[in-house]
């Protein structure tokens, strides 16, 4: 069963289509890239995922169900990092996990030792106590990763995940996600314009103006579009 499924789906602002009939299945562990440029629908797409949204046509299941009776069950195995800043910035770094996991069942030495796991993961060990607002931007981003990370979800949606982190902290983080989607057999979706952050993942949509453009391997993209590398695949689908 795939974790994700859409089916011609659309969303509208008034006269503008944000999504005009997006199709695509992502299903356990892969590690999906979702590239396109600034208003390609990226965003979209990732609010209707986490439900914030109803779309206006098609279908999206999560899990086999769909957003309304069902959308409590979804949000427990679901992931969600999105583009602005969420982390209460007055709390701790482990005050904002703790609390996080408490929302999702989590207690005591379990609760501990995950936020101790995601911590020593993404380097905010030595940071746990300080309140996040004293953190760096790449810091705070990586505090909403790992928070996004607590409940162990089947499916994470991240949307321009590296913002405000620095060229080895974004590869740092490439890493630390492939090994996640390896080991514990996470699907990772992860939106981004960067196409360095995604030209090693199993599969490549690609979302120009609200259309699905592209999706296969890196290297069936690269063949169906007659390019030798990702960014020049990237560039011609986006302009086409």
């Amino acid at each position: 069963m795939s974790v994700l499924s859409t089916r011609d789906l659309r969303k509208s602002y008034g006269a503008t289509e944000a999504l005009r009939g997006v199709s695509f299945d992502i299903g356990p562990g892969q590690y999906v890239g979702l590239l396109g440029p600034n208003g390609a629908g990226k965003s979209t797409l990732f609010q209707l995922i986490a439900g914030l949204f109803a779309p206006d046509g098609g279908a999206l299941t999560l899990f086999g169900e769909s957003h309304g009776a069902a959308s409590s069950q979804i949000l427990r195995r679901l992931g969600v990092v999105f583009q602005a800043r969420s982390v209460d910035l007055d709390m701790s770094v482990q005050a904002n996990l703790s609390f996080h996991g408490r929302l999702f069942g989590l207690s005591g030495s379990d609760l501990a030792a995950r936020i101790d796991q995601l911590a020593a993961d993404f380097g905010l060990s030595d940071m746990l106590s300080r309140p996040v607002r004293t953190l760096s931007g790449g810091q705070q981003r990586r505090v909403e990763i790992a928070r996004a990370l607590i409940n162990r979800p089947e499916l994470l949606i991240m949307d321009e995940p590296s913002a405000g982190l620095d060229a080895t902290s974004r590869a740092a983080l490439v890493a630390t996600m492939h090994r996640l989607a390896k080991d514990s057999g996470t699907a990772i979706l992860w939106a981004t314009h960067l196409v360095d952050e995604v030209e090693n993942a199993d599969r490549i949509l690609l979302l120009a103006e609200g259309t699905l453009r592209a999706d296969g391997t890196p290297s069936e993209v690269l063949s169906n579009t007659g390019t030798t590398s990702l960014l020049d695949a990237y560039t011609a689908l986006s302009r086409a």
